[in-house]
């Protein structure tokens, strides 16, 4: 019996034409089978165990492009396809005001939100906040008057039946959409530090800008889920709380400031027939009771498998019951350092531990980074899925 390093191995001899066969003779054709993905992952979703653990692919652009040339397709949804994933993501048509460019190179971003782009040495390239348009501001009035504020009617719903059947084309996919983060959008307004520092010294300012990303998160919702239907299965929220070691701040400032302004939007979501999909990197272990009583989340995302306290199995037997989990999947050792070996060892092991009696979609615990070697990709998804 071949090892996956030398299944591998033998992958990259092959001619586009011949990875791709390679792919879809394990788990790539799934428009072929009985149980199409969106039955996949419901049935994981409601805590049974479907015919397999469901798969999801989240990568950077660079990767899609890499994949598209190495396996010889020539659209993103080609490389989904051959790879097996479960889930698709639509959005709505931005059709608010183009991106507003600078002379050094800098743009206002449709959230409002000063970025700039640095190269990095692996070929892509990463955005960082240039400067914070809301840090002078004194006053909620301020904040509320602030002109470069997104406003609903910027996103056009129209399209998102079409563009749904063509996902659908083949089989049914399960559908998620995202929204955004109110506290990670909103200190990319005003700055992290000050940001921090202000929900002890005057409150009222980054509260104000909560509240208007949480207002326009519900009108936002509101539309596209009215537009869409029931075809929609996940609304994806996030907000980045934990670090590598610890929270980003205390679970009593979470609570006070953070928590009412989620709790407010998951209720509004949750008048609809989909999950919640709540991500948020980090050592986030002590919030999970709260994500799930208070913010009522269905899926939690991304499990960062080398954060403190992120334990597998520790965190499948505490909550499993009552919590779904997608992600898990080494995005700092096992992906971009490991050998294929590794990689498949890592997936069979999510699979046995978060997919026993369902409850998981296996992913790469955010997107999949330009560091990662396509062979690494390739054998995360011909790992084996049954449990």
């Amino acid at each position: 019996m071949r090892t996956p390093a030398e299944e591998a191995e033998t992958l990259n001899l092959l001619n586009p034409r011949q990875r791709r066969e390679y792919l879809k003779k394990h788990y790539g054709a799934v428009h072929r089978e009985s149980t199409t993905p969106r039955e996949r992952v419901i049935c994981s979703l409601a805590g049974k165990k479907p015919d397999r653990v469901p798969f999801d692919f989240w990568a950077v652009p660079e990767i899609y492009d890499s994949l598209k040339q190495y396996l010889g397709v020539s659209s993103v949804r080609g490389v989904e396809e051959l790879l097996g994933s479960d889930c698709r993501k639509v959005e709505a048509d931005y059709t608010g005001p183009a991106p507003e460019k600078n002379p050094d190179g800098s743009y206002i971003d449709r959230w409002g939100t000063h970025r700039r782009e640095v190269k990095h040495s692996w070929g892509g390239a990463y955005q960082e906040y240039a400067c914070f348009p809301l840090a002078e501001a004194e006053t909620p009035g301020d904040v509320r008057n602030w002109p470069g504020w997104p406003r609903p009617e910027h996103w056009d719903y129209s399209r998102l039946p079409e563009k749904i059947a063509q996902i659908n084309r083949k089989t049914r996919y399960h559908l998620r959409v995202e929204l955004g983060g109110i506290f990670e959008l909103s200190w990319g307004l005003y700055g992290l530090e000050n940001f921090l520092i202000d929900l002890v010294e005057r409150p009222e300012i980054p509260c104000a800008i909560m509240d208007c990303f949480t207002e326009l998160f519900l009108a936002l919702a509101g539309r596209v889920l009215e537009a869409a239907g029931n075809r929609i299965d996940i609304v994806y929220t996030y907000d980045d709380i934990g670090m590598q070691n610890n929270l980003l701040m205390s679970r009593a400032m979470w609570q006070k400031y953070i928590l009412p302004r989620h709790r407010k939007l998951n209720k509004f979501i949750k008048q609809y027939p989909v999950k919640i999909m709540y991500h948020s990197c980090g050592a986030i272990y002590p919030l999970i009771p709260d994500l799930i009583s208070e913010m009522e989340i269905d899926i939690l995302n991304p499990l960062q498998p080398r954060a403190k306290g992120m334990d597998m199995e520790k965190i499948k037997e505490n909550f499993g019951s009552r919590l779904a989990f997608h992600g898990g999947i080494d995005l700092q050792q096992t992906m971009p350092r490991g050998n294929t070996l590794e990689v498949q060892q890592e997936a069979e092991s999510r699979c046995r531990v978060l997919g026993h009696n369902g409850g998981y979609i296996c992913a790469p615990a955010h997107h999949m980074q330009s560091d990662t070697p396509l062979e690494n990709i390739i054998a995360l998804y011909t790992a084996q899925r049954e449990v």
